[in-house]
């Protein structure tokens, strides 16, 4: 046959062509925001994203219901089939890590210098974790109550003290202003109880576990500080001032709008719909200090590595991409939680210097504790959960403390102190 020239470059470039995207690396992503369109946009769109600047990696979503995320994490596990990049709620990372789930990250840490500390997430002195948004708790409550009460207004360098905010829910309640003094979202079960009820036990000097060594709670959990602890929070049921564990859930929603409380404890995610509902001279206040310190939860979902992946340098790319404060601000103003870093925030409608909710960028950065870096973090939650439950019904506080000691004692030695020995 002739040689035609024409044939053989067309030749060529298609084989070249397949050359190239043969050796593209295909990443893949699990991610737990499922269902939730605005969010889904967002993170579709940062892959897509990564997918165009990068000859190198193809990153493929795949999507789940946060109900059910971390149970496929864990058969995905288990079956040998995890896939590149996971997120991961914070204080699960360092479960996942010592379970063998995740790497650490292989990423310039001068990225993430100016990172809000809640949204960084080390384990083992390794960083395993970077998350792209935080969420914070405050204090809602109304200008014109505390004018119409008598009460100051706190900061964030002057809150309340403990006796200041128990005066405050007594002239509260005494008024009649409200059905209820404080609501503190007893509706709300699950991971909520020590993300936004331990912080109120560290205030006391307490913890759920003695994060010195994370091999007992024993001193933590049933000392005289958190016995302290725990009989306020009995207080609290016991004498009227908040509604207790049979809370309607359309009360924990709309209930502070409607009048229903003078105060709530709850998160950023809710703000903006408390201002649109009207409240238009709500305030959102620090935590109270009952001896030692305001503290309020942080950490919230991050990107990781998994621990089998064998692409881990293009995944780590990935992860360093996500973090453009372009990314972070799109997420905080779709889905409503604090960017990561304070360029990102200057982005924001919101979380901007002078916007509504900026200050919960402060109150992220200087009042945040992280939930105990321990992988047995997972059972001490749920003991803690009930634990709090069982006080706010009416269980003796110095028993129900010593038998959750007992527990998370129990299953720390049954795993041989989890790596911290």
């Amino acid at each position: 046959m002739k040689y035609n020239p024409m044939i053989a470059a067309a030749v060529a470039a298609t084989l070249g062509w397949a050359g190239a995207a043969a050796a593209q690396t295909e990443l893949t992503m699990w991610y737990h925001g499922g269902g939730n369109q605005v969010e889904s946009d967002i993170i579709n769109q940062i892959v897509a994203d990564f997918n165009e600047a990068n000859a190198d990696y193809n990153v493929t979503l795949e999507s789940f219901p946060q109900g059910s995320y971390n149970d496929s994490i864990v058969a995905a596990a288990l079956a040998g089939n995890l896939p590149d990049i996971i997120d991961v709620d914070g204080p699960v990372m360092p479960n996942w890590a010592w379970a063998g789930y995740m790497q650490p990250l292989n990423i310039d840490e001068s990225v993430i210098a100016d990172f809000l500390p809640g949204t960084i997430g080390r384990w083992d002195g390794e960083l395993y974790s970077v998350g792209l948004w935080d969420a914070a708790v405050s204090l809602y409550a109304r200008q014109s109550t505390l004018d119409e009460l008598g009460l100051r207004t706190p900061t964030l360098d002057n809150p309340w003290s403990g006796d200041e905010f128990m005066a405050a829910l007594e002239a509260a309640k005494a008024s009649g202003l409200c059905e209820y003094a404080f609501d503190p979202g007893m509706a709300w079960t699950g991971e909520w109880y020590p993300y936004a009820f331990s912080p109120f036990l560290q205030s006391f000097g307490g913890d759920i576990v003695d994060r010195s060594t994370y091999m007992t709670a024993e001193g933590a959990l049933n000392g005289d500080e958190a016995i302290a602890f725990g009989e306020w929070w009995q207080s609290l049921f016991t004498e009227g001032y908040a509604p207790g564990t049979s809370q309607d859930p359309a009360d924990r929603d709309t209930g502070f709008i409607d009048g229903k409380y003078c105060f709530q404890w709850n998160g950023n995610w809710a703000a903006v719909a408390t201002m649109d509902g009207g409240v238009d001279d709500v305030l959102f206040l620090p935590a109270p200090d009952f001896g030692n310190g305001s503290t309020i939860g942080a950490g919230s979902w991050q990107f990781g590595v998994s621990g089998t992946s064998e692409n881990a340098e293009g995944a780590n790319a990935f992860i360093e991409f996500a973090l453009q404060d372009k990314y972070l601000a799109a997420f905080s103003d779709g889905i409503g939680l604090i960017p990561s870093t304070t360029g990102a925030a200057a982005m924001t409608t919101n979380y901007a210097e002078g916007g509504p909710l900026n200050v919960y960028f402060a109150l992220s950065a200087e009042q945040a504790l992280v939930r105990p870096v321990s992988p047995g973090y997972v059972v001490a939650a749920k003991v803690f959960e009930k634990a709090l439950a069982d006080i706010a019904n009416g269980a003796d506080v110095a028993d129900t403390l010593d038998a959750a000691v007992d527990e998370i004692d129990t299953d720390i030695e049954r795993n041989s102190g989890y790596g911290h020995n």
